[in-house]
């Protein structure tokens, strides 16, 4: 079993998730309950499953939580691309955070 809080990996997917938030916080009330709850659940579920498949126990489990967690990155990238896109983010915050 690992430590789920000393993995680099979780600890930059914490500072992603803080920095989505603050993004997020400019974006138009109006995308509070669509696009912004889209991509602040997908933000969250990265560490979460991290430290889920950390709390697993098994290796095979681990590995299987990470490949949920990825999964859940490219959906964050397609989503700020799409903020992005619509001009409810800034060019240069969606690359910092992509």
């Amino acid at each position: 079993m690992h430590n789920f809080k000393e993995l680099k990996i979780w600890q930059k997917s914490m500072e992603l998730v803080s920095d989505v938030y603050q993004a997020s916080l400019n974006m138009p009330k109006s995308q509070q309950y669509s696009l912004v709850d889209q991509i602040q659940r997908s933000a969250v579920s990265i560490p979460s499953n991290i430290a889920e498949g950390s709390g697993r126990g098994t290796n095979n489990e681990f590995v299987r939580f990470l490949n949920i967690s990825n999964g859940s990155c490219c959906e964050l990238e397609t989503q700020l691309l799409i903020a992005q896109n619509l001009n409810f983010l800034e060019k240069e915050t969606a690359v910092n955070m992509i």
